[in-house]
């Protein structure tokens, strides 16, 4: 069982508190996706799981081996990193066959396992080629089947996909899904992009200022995130937020309309996502300052509300809409989530 505990992790950088008592339990098998925006301790953690990085207090698990005390070398764990450190002057099945070599496996052991990751990566007819002959993707499948080659127990991914364009970007999530689903290995990803982590993740663990503040599957997180912090950072465009002020018990007045919310609360913040606006007769006015027609769909960026604040909302393209028009939107309402003053998700009514 390759499973992966972290308990109580915390990293200092002089006066800098990177991490702030991390507590993770990765699945074994599970694709674990480290998530936040630059500085919020992503990279930090992962590289404190690899030995780079030591951290100041807390322990790492794999299985049942304690490994926070142990050399980076001597964890088994593989790293592929941003930039592919693919060796120029190697072949492609010498830079495969290079963590095989330092282990000083037998020759035909190392032709055995690089031809049998080179396949799995579809890299078989290149064997024979320098890195210089290979595209960026073909590089970066080059890092990764090399961290595969040494069987490792957790594979560890910091953003390994950022140098790649779009469109080629796009075709390696689909091929790196797969590719370390067949593996069946352990791996923990660190991206800033959402769309990365919720095309790729079993589990999303969103970080923030060196703690994670949610953790739980892509849709999960999605559809109920749990502060305001990760509505805002899940989504593109991100969750629409309006204040909600109490009229009777249960019932708030936002955006002019009123809505059943939780009980027991005098002033909430109204959070619905702007694809789960509809234009209505009865819903409330938006007056639309900028159109982004996006083919799917058509964004909408209005104003709403005294003092008049930014609102989104994503509207069937078939639509025409355009700057200085007035609409009336609703939003669905079994969709909408309300927040209490510390931006944590109120949960039933």
């Amino acid at each position: 069982m390759a499973d992966i505990r972290i308990a109580n992790i915390t990293k200092h950088f002089g006066a800098f508190h990177a991490l702030k008592g991390i507590d993770l339990h990765v699945k074994d098998q599970e694709f674990m996706v480290l998530l936040g925006a630059s500085g919020c301790g992503k990279s930090t953690l992962l590289r404190a799981i690899a030995g780079l990085e030591s951290a100041d207090t807390g322990t790492v698990h794999v299985g049942e081996e304690r490994i926070d005390h142990l050399q980076a070398k001597d964890r088994r764990l593989s790293m592929v990193f941003q930039n592919y450190a693919v060796f120029p002057h190697l072949t492609v099945f010498e830079n495969i066959a290079f963590g095989l070599r330092m282990q000083k496996r037998p020759d035909s052991d190392v032709r055995q396992k690089v031809q049998r990751v080179a396949e799995l990566v579809h890299l078989e007819a290149l064997l024979h080629r320098y890195s210089g002959q290979l595209s960026g993707g073909q590089r970066q499948r080059v890092a990764l089947a090399r961290a595969l080659a040494v069987e490792p127990r957790v594979i560890l991914m910091d953003e390994p996909l950022s140098n790649l364009d779009a469109l080629l970007r796009l075709e390696m999530r689909a091929e790196l899904k797969t590719i370390l689903a067949q593996s069946k290995t352990t791996t923990i990803y660190v991206t800033h992009d959402q769309v990365e982590a919720m095309s790729l993740a079993d589990r999303i663990a969103i970080m923030n200022q060196g703690v994670i503040v949610q953790c739980d599957t892509p849709l999960e997180i999605y559809r109920n995130p749990a502060t305001t912090f990760v509505a805002g950072f899940i989504g593109n465009p991100p969750m629409n937020f309006v204040p909600a002020r109490a009229v009777d018990d249960g019932v708030f007045e936002a955006l002019g309309l009123q809505l059943r919310g939780p009980r027991g609360h005098a002033t909430l913040t109204l959070g619905v996502r702007p694809e789960d606006l509809q234009p209505a007769n009865e819903g409330f006015g938006i007056e639309v300052a900028v159109v982004e027609p996006l083919g799917a769909h058509t964004l909408v960026t209005a104003f709403v509300g005294e003092p008049r604040q930014v609102f989104r909302a994503a509207l069937d393209s078939t639509e025409h809409h355009r700057a200085g028009q007035r609409l009336k939107l609703m939003p669905a309402l079994p969709r909408v989530r309300w927040y209490d003053s510390a931006g944590q998700m109120i949960h039933g009514d």
